[in-house]
């Protein structure tokens, strides 16, 4: 088979799963997004989690061009990405009970704050227990995950529960268990993982779903420009500045 027909491959599976979440996640998007709205015209502030590579869906959507301003990037130091050496110590972190806690107890998030906690099987102690503590602390959570991999695979945190197990709202990523969309005869391995194109999807659709109830209400959405378009830099100097209280990336 050819380099370009396992690229057709690749995007027609990437697009088949775009349409799922589009369809069968319609209403818990709403949901979620209505639930940013919530806290933002509440006061509150908002935080993305994401260990390893859901890390990357939880990036994109803080200090964004186009995003809300007040989304905020709640780190657990080893596990952001795979900048950590060696980078298998992140996904050993993953399993660490306890970890959640502290981070939470150190942030400034408080209750009224919301949460979206981003892991893909959702089985690791550090996703469960985030949270698990976040909800207890009074945070709301939008947890995205994959909701097969809780039919075939074992929790690793304690209390055997997964991270679908402890949100207000989950969103499925729809992901096929293993994350990857192709396979070949020649290839032992199943490869060309989709998480982080579907995933990322439908956080935005979360995104622009919030700006628009909050436009809705009559609530200017904190919204940031790019910095590379004449102005961005001032407008979004002055959308810091109203809510500076509420970003944290700055300080």
């Amino acid at each position: 088979m050819s380099d370009s027909k396992l690229a057709g491959r690749f995007f027609d599976a990437a697009i088949g799963l775009l349409q799922r979440v589009r369809d069968e996640d319609a209403e818990e998007i709403e949901a979620a997004g209505t639930l940013i709205a919530d806290t933002v015209a509440d006061g509150g502030r908002l935080f993305a989690f994401g260990a390893g590579h859901s890390s990357v869906a939880a990036q994109d959507i803080v200090y964004r061009a186009g995003g809300l301003a007040l989304m905020n990037l709640l780190v657990v130091p080893g596990t952001v990405g795979v900048d950590v050496m060696p980078a298998t110590l992140g996904s050993a972190l993953e399993r660490v009970d306890g970890l959640a806690s502290a981070v939470l107890d150190s942030s400034p998030a408080r209750a009224g704050d919301l949460l979206v906690i981003i892991s893909l099987s959702g089985r690791n102690a550090l996703p469960v227990e985030m949270a698990m503590n976040a909800r207890a602390l009074g945070l709301r959570v939008i947890g995205v995950t994959s909701v097969a991999y809780t039919t075939e695979t074992k929790s690793r945190h304690s209390s055997g529960t997964y991270l679908k197990d402890h949100c207000d709202i989950v969103l499925d990523s729809r992901i096929p268990i293993g994350d990857a969309e192709l396979t070949l005869d020649t290839i032992e391995a199943p490869f060309a993982p989709a998480s982080t194109v579907v995933t990322s999807a439908l956080l935005q659709a979360v995104m622009a779903t919030a700006a628009g109830a909050l436009a809705e209400r009559g609530i200017e959405p904190p919204l940031l420009r790019s910095g590379n378009v004449d102005g961005g830099h001032e407008w979004n100097g002055r959308v810091m500045t109203e809510y500076g209280d509420r970003i944290f990336y700055r300080h």
